[in-house]
C-alpha cells in the first residue's frame, strides 16, 4: 500500500514537472506574452467572480451589503490585474521561487533518506536538490531577473525534478519491497 502511494506521488511530481517544462519553454520563447496572458486570465476570473456576486446580490433582494462590496472589489481587482502585468510578474516570480525552494527541500530530505539506505544515487539526488534550492533562491532574491532567465531556471528545475522523481520511483521497489 505504501509502495503504491509513493509511486503515485513520484508520477504526480513528474506530471507537474512536465507542466513546468512547458511553462519554462513558453517563458523563454515569449515572456511578455505569457505575463500578459496570465494577467488577462486572472483579471477575467476576478471580473466573472464579481459579476456573479453582483447577480447574486440583486437576486437576494439586496439585503446582503457584504456581497455587494465583494462584487465591486472583485471587478475592480480584475480590471487592475488586467492592466498591471508587471505586478503579476513580481507576484508570479515570488510564488514560483517559493515552490521551487520547497520542492528542493523535499528532494533534499529524500536524498538524506537514500543515503541512510546506502543507495549509490543519493549523491546525485543531493546535488540535484541543492541545485533546485539555489535556483529557487536566485529567483526569489533577484527581482531584476529577466523572465527568460526565470524560464530557463524553471526548465532546469523541472528536468532535475523529473530525474529525481524517476530515481525515487525506481528505488521504492528496492527499499520497501
Amino acid at each position: 500500500m505504501l509502495e503504491k502511494f509513493l509511486k503515485k506521488s513520484g508520477w504526480t511530481d513528474i506530471v507537474l514537472s512536465l507542466i513546468f517544462v512547458l511553462f519554462g519553454i513558453m517563458l523563454i520563447a515569449n515572456p511578455g506574452a505569457i505575463v500578459s496572458f496570465i494577467a488577462i486570465i486572472l483579471g477575467i476570473i476576478f471580473i466573472i467572480f464579481g459579476v456573479l456576486k453582483l447577480i447574486e446580490y440583486f437576486n437576494s433582494n439586496r439585503t446582503n451589503r457584504y456581497m455587494l462590496a465583494i462584487a465591486i472589489v472583485a471587478i475592480i481587482a480584475g480590471l487592475v490585474i488586467m492592466n498591471c502585468a508587471d505586478i503579476i510578474s513580481s507576484i508570479f516570480r515570488i510564488v514560483i521561487a517559493i515552490w521551487i525552494i520547497y520542492s528542493g527541500i523535499m528532494n533534499l530530505q529524500t536524498a538524506i533518506i537514500w543515503k541512510d539506505y546506502k543507495s549509490r544515487l543519493w549523491l546525485t539526488s543531493l546535488i540535484l536538490s541543492i541545485a533546485i534550492i539555489l535556483a529557487g533562491i536566485y529567483i526569489l532574491v533577484n527581482s531584476g531577473a529577466i523572465l527568460q532567465t526565470i524560464g530557463i531556471i524553471i526548465l532546469v528545475y523541472a528536468i532535475a525534478n523529473i530525474i529525481e522523481s524517476l530515481i525515487f520511483i525506481k528505488k521504492v521497489n528496492n527499499y520497501l519491497g
